[in-house]
C-alpha cells in the first residue's frame, strides 16, 4: 500500500517506539494524526521534544484508548492506524492487572470496532515477543505457542486473539505486529538499557539488575520503525502475525558488561533481588526469526547491537536528556 496521500493514525505517538514512529512519518512526508494520552499538564510526551517545526505538522489528538467515543473521533477520517498505545511494564502488571486488561485489551478492542465501523484500509495492532514466553524452540518463528507468563503478556495475547478474531469475523485488513526487544533513545527507564546506562551516567560503580542469564533478541528502533512503515506498505501483510527480530541473543550480563565496557570499565554488576521477577514469570530467552518479514516486505536490518548501543549512549549522554531519569529509583 502507498501511504502517500493517506491520513495516518499513530496511537501511542507520545511513547518510546511511537514518537520514533510518528517522527519518521512526518520526516518522510506523510499526514500524521498523533493519538496522545490525556493530562492536565498539556504534556505530549516525547514528542514535545520533536523539533518545532516537526510538531507544526502533526495533527495532535489528546485522549484515552480506553474510552471508545475518543477512539471513535481519532480514527474518523483516517486511513491507516498504527496502534502502539498500551501499558507495558511488566513489573507493574503484577501490581495492577485490571489496569493492563483495561488498556491492552479493551484498549484495542476500541480501535477495532472503530476500523471496522470506518472501513480503515489498514490497522497495524502492536504484539510483544513477550507473548510467546521462554523459548520452547529457536529461532521463534510465528507459529511458536503462546505463554502468558505475565499479566502483560497475557493481556497482549489477549489483543492480539481479539485483532485476530475482527479479521476473521469481519474481514478487517489488520496486520500483527511483534516487534522483540527494542531499544534506543526515549525508551522508558524501566527497561534494562536505560538502567544501565543512566546509572554508570549518574557515576555509580556498582550498577545494580536482576537477573543476568536471560537473553534477549535486541532491535534498534530505528529498525523497528523501518519494520512497521515496510509492513504497512507490503500488500500481502493483511491477516497476519509477523515478528520483527534480529535473529540473534545476547544475555543481560554480556549486554550489562558491553556497556560499562564502554561508559566505565571499573564499574561492576550487583544482583538486586527487588529487580528480578518471579521464577515461573521469567522469560528465559527470546531469540527471534525475521525470515517472514523479510519474505513479504523489503525490510532489513540495518542496526547491529554496538551501532545501536553508541547512538543511544551518545542520546543518554545530553544532559538535557539524562536529567529526565531517575537512576537512583527502581521504577517497576
Amino acid at each position: 500500500m502507498d501511504l502517500t496521500g493517506k491520513k495516518i493514525l499513530v496511537t501511542g505517538a507520545d511513547g518510546f517506539i511511537g514518537s520514533h514512529l510518528t517522527e519518521k512519518l512526518v520526516d518522510d512526508g506523510y499526514n500524521v494524526k498523533a493519538f496522545v494520552y490525556y493530562n492536565s499538564f498539556n504534556s505530549w510526551g516525547w514528542l514535545d521534544s520533536l523539533p518545532a517545526d516537526k510538531l507544526k505538522k502533526i495533527d495532535i489528538f489528546t485522549g484515552d484508548i480506553r474510552d471508545p467515543n475518543g477512539v471513535r473521533i481519532a480514527i474518523k477520517g483516517c486511513d491507516i492506524v498504527f496502534h502502539l498505545a498500551a501499558l507495558i511494564a511488566i513489573p507493574f502488571s503484577y501490581q495492577s492487572p485490571d489496569s493492563y486488561v483495561d488498556t491492552n485489551i479493551k484498549g484495542t478492542l476500541n480501535i477495532l470496532q472503530a476500523a471496522k465501523d470506518f472501513e480503515i484500509k489498514k490497522v497495524l495492532v502492536t504484539s510483544t515477543s513477550e507473548v510467546y514466553g521462554t523459548a520452547q524452540y529457536v529461532p521463534i518463528d510465528e507459529k511458536h505457542p503462546y505463554q502468558g507468563q505475565s499479566p502483560y503478556s497475557a493481556t497482549k495475547i489477549g489483543a492480539d486473539r481479539i485483532a485476530e478474531s475482527f479479521y476473521k469475523s469481519f474481514n478487517l485488513p489488520v496486520t500483527i505486529v511483534r516487534p522483540f526487544n527494542t531499544y534506543g533513545p526515549r525508551q522508558s527507564a524501566r527497561a534494562v538499557i536505560p538502567t544501565i546506562i543512566t546509572q554508570l551516567l549518574s557515576g555509580k560503580n556498582e550498577i545494580k539488575l536482576g537477573s543476568l542469564h536471560p537473553t534477549r533478541d535486541l532491535l534498534y528502533v530505528k529498525d523497528t520503525v523501518n519494520g512497521f512503515i515496510n509492513i504497512a506498505e507490503s500488500e500481502q501483510t493483511a491477516g497476519e502475525e509477523i515478528n520483527i527480530a534480529t535473529q540473534s541473543e545476547i544475555s543481560v550480563g554480556d549486554l550489562a558488561q558491553k556497556i560499562i565496557d564502554i561508559i566505565n570499565p571499573s564499574a561492576v554488576i550487583k544482583s538486586d533481588d527487588m529487580r528480578k521477577r518471579p521464577d515461573k514469570s521469567e522469560v528465559e530467552r527470546l531469540f527471534g526469526c525475521n525470515e517472514k518479514i523479510k519474505q513479504m516486505t523489503q525490510w532489513n536490518q540495518k542496526y547491529e547491537l554496538d551501532a545501536g548501543l553508541h547512538e543511544t549512549i551518545a542520546w543518554f549522554r545530553d544532559s538535557e536528556n539524562l536529567k529526565k531519569y531517575k537512576s537512583d529509583i527502581y521504577n517497576i
